[in-house]
């Protein structure tokens, strides 16, 4: 998955608080990319900025989230990317990450400024929450498991 970005150094925070780890970073004239997975326990990143970062990242059997920054963007306060849920723009809807503690995770998101479009006790659905990126892409936030024998991502209030 690639998702456009304005300023990588709120983004990566905030996805590294999901958990998810910077594995490779690139350069370029004009943009930069920035590589980040969730590790299994027990592998650690290379340096990703050194000459493993790229092999490291080519190997790796889970999922890789892309971040793209053209540069300049973060500088410009009227530029914004559109992030498919705006209203007469719809396309992509969320991206899903699994955590052991939704309350805790949506903590330590909301301490970097994230806002939600739904906390996890909001709504009909308690335990699961939908927050937003900084650059507006909704991001759900799933408790891994489940909350019943049947994994089912949320519960209704009793």
């Amino acid at each position: 998955t690639m998702l456009r970005v304005k300023d990588p150094s709120k983004s990566i925070p905030f996805y590294q608080n999901l958990g998810m780890t910077l594995c490779r970073e690139v350069h370029l004239s004009d943009f930069s990319l920035y590589f980040l997975a969730t590790l299994p326990a027990g592998i650690s990143a290379p340096d990703p900025k050194g000459e493993q970062a790229a092999p490291f990242v080519k190997n790796l059997f889970g999922p890789v989230l892309e971040l793209t920054h053209n540069h300049g963007t973060e500088n410009d306060a009227a530029f914004q990317q559109f992030n498919g849920n705006e209203e007469g723009k719809t396309g992509f809807g969320h991206i899903g990450f699994l955590c052991e503690d939704v309350s805790g995770t949506c903590d330590a998101l909301e301490t970097l400024g994230a806002t939600f479009h739904k906390k996890p006790l909001a709504g009909n659905m308690k335990g699961l929450a939908f927050v937003n990126d900084p650059d507006g892409y909704r991001i759900e936030i799933v408790k891994r498991g489940g909350y019943d024998a049947k994994a089912t991502p949320y519960y209704f209030e009793q």
